[in-house]
């Protein structure tokens, strides 16, 4: 999965849309305050719930553009709509996620914050 992850981040650095998405200071004060565990519980509740059904509620705008630095990093790596999971990743609509792509979607997502705020 590493790997994969590695090859989507370099994909992802070359999109104008998706490079533009930075954490904000604010972003990585919660952060640190929170820690990167309580981080990765975030993400993993937000792909669960927002991301992982087969018809999420809202589809393609169930992701905000800002208020949480997972919504954030969803944005940057193309992981906030089935919509961008299909064009980035192929992973076919109308169907739940499966373990392994909330898995993936989830250290995609924290991959993203960790190289961006190494001390959260």
């Amino acid at each position: 999965m590493a790997d994969k992850i590695s090859i989507a981040l370099t994909a992802l650095e070359k999109s104008k849309f998706r490079s533009r998405f930075k954490l904000a200071d604010k972003d990585r004060q919660y952060i640190r305050g929170k820690g990167i565990d309580t981080i990765r519980s975030h993400a993993m509740d937000f792909v669960t719930a927002r991301l992982a059904p087969a018809s999420p509620k809202n589809e393609g705008k169930q992701t905000p553009m800002r208020g949480h630095p997972v919504f954030i990093a969803q944005h940057a790596t193309a992981t906030c709509c089935r919509g961008c999971l299909w064009k980035w990743y192929r992973i076919e609509k109308g169907r739940a996620l499966d373990d392994y792509e909330i898995a993936f979607v989830v250290a995609l997502v924290m991959r993203w914050i960790v190289d961006r705020c190494p001390n959260g």
